[in-house]
């Protein structure tokens, strides 16, 4: 059935970087100074949304704490940060295997250590789908099955969870789930990566149901974004640029107090709906305007047949 695809209105996909002074990325400038101050986690910051989102945030004058496995990605990061113009002392390189409790305890204990509260956390760390079968559902072993789990979800959940408290106690905070068009598609030769994120926007919806019910008084905002394809080292022959997601993600991650909790969208500014998640009703730049209305298409099929090119790449 065809419908009306709602979106939020001045999303700045195609932003440059280097420019981010004047476009701010589409934020207005009210909004654009709030993040200022404010102490933000990345996982998966070494490289593509990630990094992009880092660099973004310190841009803006946001503490950064940044988390992945190669500490010589995450200097990149900081590198590529001071490059465009932001104060390279914003970003603290904090490297981990997530998916090490141990580790990932001894990560939190660091950083909340080294700040007295964490505003917001970018959960992006992913692993993608194995090319060494294309039957990963019937052919792959438990162990890549655990792997691919242990890394796309329970890391999330883990660090999401041990953060929550101290954010509910601040009595503000974002968190943001980094999904995909495959939460959403049956792709053969995808199988375990397709399930994980289905399952990582479950997750990202049930925490934000707990966390309103369990800190009514707090302003917590738990959403998911779909980044869509772009040049990352999942996908490196194209040409979209990663910093295609940064409009979208900071438009979230600056939501003043009442936004969207348990939504989830998509990085061209579209409000999706998921499972029982119903789009979000108001503008993500103007809470007081209505969303925006794009040409009517079939979402679904766009899905299907994003997840159809992505077939015929694997194959060939």
């Amino acid at each position: 059935m065809q419908e009306k695809v709602s979106a939020s209105a001045g999303i700045l996909e195609r932003a440059d970087p280097r420019e981010w002074r004047s476009h701010r990325y589409g934020l207005p400038t009210a909004r654009w100074q709030t993040l200022a101050g404010r102490t933000f986690w990345i996982t998966g910051a070494g490289t593509g949304y990630g990094r992009c989102i880092a660099v973004a945030l310190g841009c803006a004058g946001a503490e950064v704490f940044l988390t992945g496995r190669r500490v010589e990605k995450l200097r990149e990061t900081v590198t590529e940060a001071a490059d465009y113009g932001a104060d390279p002392q914003r970003f603290i390189p904090v490297p981990a295997d997530l998916t090490d409790p141990a580790r990932l305890d001894a990560a939190v204990l660091e950083v909340t250590g080294r700040c007295r509260s964490i505003y917001g956390l970018v959960n992006n760390a992913a692993l993608p789908e194995s090319k060494s079968t294309r039957w990963p559902l019937t052919d792959a072993s438990l162990e890549r099955w655990g792997r691919m789990l242990a890394t796309n979800v329970t890391a999330h959940w883990h660090l999401s969870a041990l953060l929550l408290p101290q954010v509910a106690k601040h009595g503000e905070g974002r968190v943001l789930f980094m999904s995909s068009e495959a939460g959403w598609a049956f792709t053969p030769a995808y199988g375990i990566y397709n399930v994980t994120k289905a399952a990582l926007n479950s997750l990202a919806c049930n925490l934000a149901a707990e966390a309103e019910a369990r800190w009514p008084e707090a302003d917590i905002q738990i959403n998911v974004l779909v980044p869509g394809e772009a040049r990352t080292e999942m996908n490196q022959g194209l040409s979209v640029s990663p910093y295609s997601v940064v409009s979208m993600a900071l438009a979230l991650l600056s939501h003043p107090r009442g936004g969207p909790t348990g939504r989830l969208f998509h990085r061209d500014g579209r409000h999706l709906a998921f499972a029982y998640a119903t789009p979000y009703e108001k503008s993500l730049l103007d809470g007081s305007a209505s969303i925006a209305t794009a040409q009517p298409r079939q979402e679904f099929s766009l899905l299907r047949s994003a997840a159809r090119t992505i077939l015929r790449r694997f194959r060939s």
